[in-house]
């Protein structure tokens, strides 16, 4: 059964029928699904939730999918772990992380929000999907159309990492190289999907794509004991993911499933792309579009679609928004792999090394149960981390020994 009322605008309120529409033709503000969260309150609660298999669809009355789902059956449900060695390291006692980087299929949150808008599509009819993407929804796009059944086109800027490169092409998808940045290539995939019966997932398909990233908070809630954190730290790039779990939150606080508490929401960005934070803090919703430049490259949207909406939301939580630079993004990286075993991409580097610099500036106190938001695979990025080369030595006891040195010792 579904609970989906249709769509409603964010900035005038005017609501439509459930269609392929992603804009208010009133107002051009960004249509988002809106359900009937009464007849949700009645069938839904946490021993029903928890008796369902560990994936998104076990929160599937909050989710635009009518029918049966054709992909995701192994989405979501990924770990939330309790680090503290990196805790120590930053200064905080209650931190954990929502790893995202092992999710289903290609190992980030952008799994859940393909698996909602692929089997919209479904629903949909549509002849084919796509996407404009930074890499990681390139990715999550051709698996999940693969499993679909779907074509599948791709476009990505021209100096998108190899890595993602071949993890998109893998699966039978089409993908095309811009000449550009993000931005260049979203708004050319703005063409596509005026030209093209297709769903272009964050085009066309994102009233109900974005909607994916709400799990995030759910299962964070979940996986707290039913209670909400005092602070999240969010990497941002479309600003959606920040305003999505934030969006969980407060659903399962409607629905009586936690209780009310006000959590604080931080985000995260690099400084070569930075127009969120800045935003931030010249205390202002509005974007200034940026050009990107940054290792960070899954970040790096220079005009965010939903920056607005992102920096207002981190004011009025009581949050704040800090950036850093690209070897900021390194030591977080590598402080995260070094402390807690966690290999996590440039998105989580940025997140890991932003926290540092909030607890520095009493942002976020050391007794907050805080919570960092991992979002993808280091796998994918491994040409950002510069490492020493290892030693070649023959095969002799004491040759290692000569090459290992000073740390054998102190191991033994």
């Amino acid at each position: 059964m579904s609970f989906v009322k249709g769509l409603k605008c964010r900035e005038c309120g005017r609501e439509y029928p459930i269609k392929l529409q992603a804009g208010c033709e009133e107002c051009f503000g960004p249509l988002e699904v809106d359900y009937d969260y009464e007849g949700i309150r009645r069938v839904l609660s946490p021993e029903t939730i928890q008796l369902r298999p560990k994936s998104i669809w076990r929160y599937r009355e909050l989710l635009p999918v009518d029918r049966e789902p054709v992909v995701g059956s192994a989405t979501g449900g990924t770990p939330l772990v309790r680090a503290e060695r990196l805790g120590r390291a930053l200064g905080l006692d209650n931190l954990y992380l929502k790893n995202d980087s092992v999710n289903a299929p290609t190992l980030s949150f952008k799994d859940r929000v393909t698996a909602v808008a692929i089997n919209k599509a479904v629903e949909f009819g549509l002849e084919a999907v796509g996407c404009a993407s930074t890499g990681n929804l390139a990715n999550s796009v051709a698996a999940n159309a693969a499993a679909a059944g779907l074509p599948a086109f791709i476009l990505v800027p021209e100096s998108l990492e190899p890595a993602k490169i071949t993890a998109t092409q893998i699966y039978g998808a089409k993908l095309v190289k811009v000449r550009g940045n993000y931005d260049d290539v979203n708004r050319l995939c703005t063409q596509i999907a005026d030209r093209y019966p297709w769903g272009l997932v964050n085009v066309n398909l994102r009233p109900f794509y974005a909607e994916g990233s709400k799990t995030v908070g759910y299962e964070i809630a979940e996986q707290l004991g039913w209670r909400v954190p005092d602070a999240v730290v969010v990497p941002m790039a479309g600003g959606a993911l920040i305003s999505k779990i934030y969006k969980g939150f407060k659903e399962f606080q409607r629905l009586g499933l936690v209780d009310e508490k006000q959590t604080r929401i931080f985000g995260a960005q690099a400084n070569g792309c930075n127009p969120i934070i800045d935003a931030v803090k010249r205390g202002s919703r509005d974007i200034r579009p940026v050009k990107p430049n940054t290792i960070a490259k899954s970040l790096a949207i220079g005009n965010p679609a939903d920056g607005y909406f992102a920096a207002g939301l981190i004011a009025e939580t009581g949050g704040w928004g800090e950036d850093v630079i690209d070897d900021e993004i390194v030591a977080g990286i590598r402080q995260l792999a070094e402390t807690e075993g966690i290999f996590t991409e440039t998105a989580g580097g940025v997140t890991v090394a932003v926290t540092k610099k909030l607890v520095a500036q009493g942002r976020i106190r050391r007794d907050d149960v805080t919570v960092l938001a991992i979002t993808g695979n280091g796998l994918k990025t491994q040409d950002a981390v510069r490492l020493e080369a290892a030693p070649i030595i023959d095969a002799r006891l004491s040759a290692f020994e000569q090459a290992i040195g000073t740390v054998a010792g102190a191991v033994a």
